[in-house]
C-alpha cells in the first residue's frame, strides 16, 4: 500500500506554499516520510512566480535532498525558504535553495559530513571513503553558494556535526534573516490567524432582546474547539531507527 505523503503543496494568487515536515527518503515507509519524486513532479507543474518552502525535518538521503534543492534553485520562481523547526542534514541543503532564507528565532540548522554503511575489502573501503568525500562536496557547494564564511569554516562546522542557531545562521549567511515566534509557538500562531480571520471585519456587537454577541469571545471558543479536535486527530510519529533522531542524510545504500 502506498504511504501517505507528509508534505503539502498549494498555490493561490500566483504564490505557492510547500511544507516539508518529515524525513526525506526514497523509501517513504510512513506518512512522516517525504519522497523527492513526488515533490519534484508537483513543483515542475506549478505555474506561479513565487514559492514559500516551510521546513521542519531531520533530513534524509542526499540524492533526494539535492533533487529538491536543484529543482527549487533552478526554477523561475522567487524562492523563500523558512525553517519552522529543524532543518538538519539534507533539509539544510534544501533550505539553501531560498533567494530569501528565513529562520525562526527558536529554530536550528544542523550540518555534517556524508556517512554511509559499507563493507568489503581494503580497496572497497577506500573507494567508499572517496565517494563520501565527493558526496560531501556536493553539499559544500550548496552551502558555499549562499554563506559569507570561508569553505574551511564550512568544512569545520560539518566535521563537528554543528547545530547552528538562528543568530549564527544569519551571521554565517546560511539565513538572510530571523523571525520571532510567539511564546506559545505554532499553535498560537495558527489560532492567531483563525482569530484574525474571524474578527478582521469591524462588526459592532449585535444586540437583540438584550443579547450581546462578543465576536472576540466567539473566536476564542472556535480556536479552543479546533485545538481539541487537532489533538484528537494527531497520531504518534513513527520512531526513527537512527538513535540520534537526525534521519539518514547521506546514506549511500538503501534504507533498511
Amino acid at each position: 500500500m502506498e504511504a501517505k505523503k507528509y508534505y503539502f503543496l498549494e498555490s493561490k494568487n500566483n504564490v505557492a506554499d510547500l511544507y516539508i515536515f518529515g524525513d526525506i527518503t526514497s523509501w517513504p515507509w510512513s506518512e512522516s516520510d517525504v519522497s523527492a519524486s513526488g515533490i519534484v513532479k508537483e513543483l515542475q507543474s506549478l505555474e506561479v512566480s513565487e514559492i514559500n518552502v516551510h521546513i521542519n525535518s531531520y533530513g534524509g538521503e542526499v540524492a533526494e535532498g539535492l533533487a529538491i534543492y536543484n529543482t527549487l534553485k533552478n526554477s523561475n520562481m522567487k524562492v523563500t525558504t523558512v525553517c519552522d523547526g529543524f532543518a538538519c542534514s539534507a533539509a539544510s541543503v534544501i533550505f539553501m535553495a531560498g533567494d530569501e532564507r528565513v529562520i525562526n528565532e527558536a529554530s536550528l540548522l544542523m550540518i555534517h559530513n556524508a556517512w554511509t554503511y559499507t563493507s568489503g575489502n581494503a580497496e572497497e573501503l577506500r573507494k567508499a571513503a572517496e565517494d563520501l568525500d565527493k558526496i560531501t562536496q556536493a553539499s559544500v557547494n550548496a552551502y558555499m553558494s549562499r554563506v559569507s564564511i570561508s569553505e574551511d569554516k564550512v568544512r569545520e562546522l560539518m566535521d563537528n556535526e554543528s547545530w547552528i542557531t538562528a543568530d549564527e545562521a544569519v551571521e554565517y549567511g546560511f539565513a538572510t534573516k530571523t523571525e520571532k515566534n510567539d511564546d506559545d509557538g505554532i499553535k498560537q500562531s495558527a489560532f492567531g490567524i483563525i482569530r484574525n480571520a474571524v474578527t478582521k471585519t469591524e462588526i459592532a456587537p449585535v444586540q437583540q432582546a438584550e443579547l450581546v454577541v462578543d465576536t472576540h469571545a466567539l473566536a476564542e471558543e472556535v480556536a479552543n474547539k479546533l485545538s481539541t479536535m487537532f489533538e484528537t486527530l494527531q497520531t504518534p510519529k513513527q520512531k526513527h531507527k537512527d538513535s540520534t533522531g537526525w534521519g539518514i542524510f547521506f546514506e549511500g545504500g538503501n534504507k533498511e
